[in-house]
C-alpha cells in the first residue's frame, strides 16, 4: 500500500511539473517568440547629428539669369526612427540660385550624415530644404525624394520653397 501512495504522489508531482513547464513554454512563446522583432532595434542617431556645419557655398557669377541647378543622388539613405532599418532613395535638389551655389563636396558630406539618423521620410525632405535654403538663400528650391519600396508601398516626398 505504501508503494501505491508513493507512486501516486510522484506521478501527481511529475504531472504538475510537466504542466508548469508547458505553461511556462506557452507564456514564453506568447511573450517573446510570437513577436521576436519587438525588442529588435538598430542604433540610430538623433536629428541633432545631421552635420549642417559641413555645408559650404561658392559664389554664383550669373545672378538674375534664372539658371536652374539640379543635383541628384541615388545614394540617399536615412533610417526609420522606429526600427532603425535603412530607407534608400533618390534625392533631387532643384533650385534657382541668387548669389551663391551649394559646394558639391560639402553637400555629399551633409547628405551622408543622414545615413544613421532616425527621421521620417517626409521630414527628411523638409529638413534638407530648410538647411539648404538657409545656406544659399535661393530664389526658389525644391527637394524631391523617391524612396524604394518597403512593404509593397513606394513613397515620394516633395518640399518646395519660393522667395517672397
Amino acid at each position: 500500500m505504501y508503494f501505491f501512495f508513493v507512486n501516486y504522489y510522484i506521478s501527481r508531482l511529475v504531472f504538475r511539473i510537466s504542466r508548469l513547464h508547458i505553461e511556462l513554454f506557452f507564456q514564453y512563446y506568447n511573450d517573446v517568440a510570437k513577436d521576436k522583432y519587438s525588442a529588435k532595434r538598430f542604433d540610430i542617431h538623433q536629428e541633432a547629428d545631421i552635420d549642417v556645419k559641413v555645408l559650404e557655398t561658392i559664389p554664383f557669377e550669373y545672378p538674375g539669369s534664372d539658371t536652374e541647378v539640379v543635383y541628384e543622388t541615388e545614394e540617399f539613405t536615412c533610417a526609420c526612427p522606429w526600427t532603425g532599418l535603412p530607407d534608400f532613395g533618390i534625392l533631387t535638389v532643384t533650385y534657382i540660385p541668387d548669389k551663391s551655389l551649394i559646394e558639391l563636396k560639402s553637400l555629399k558630406y551633409y547628405l551622408t550624415s543622414y545615413r544613421n539618423v532616425g527621421i521620417i521620410q517626409e521630414h527628411a525632405v523638409n529638413r534638407i530644404l530648410k538647411d539648404l535654403v538657409k545656406l544659399v538663400k535661393p530664389l526658389s528650391m525644391t527637394v524631391d525624394a523617391e524612396y524604394r519600396e518597403r512593404g509593397g508601398i513606394k513613397s515620394f516626398a516633395t518640399a518646395t520653397w519660393e522667395k517672397k
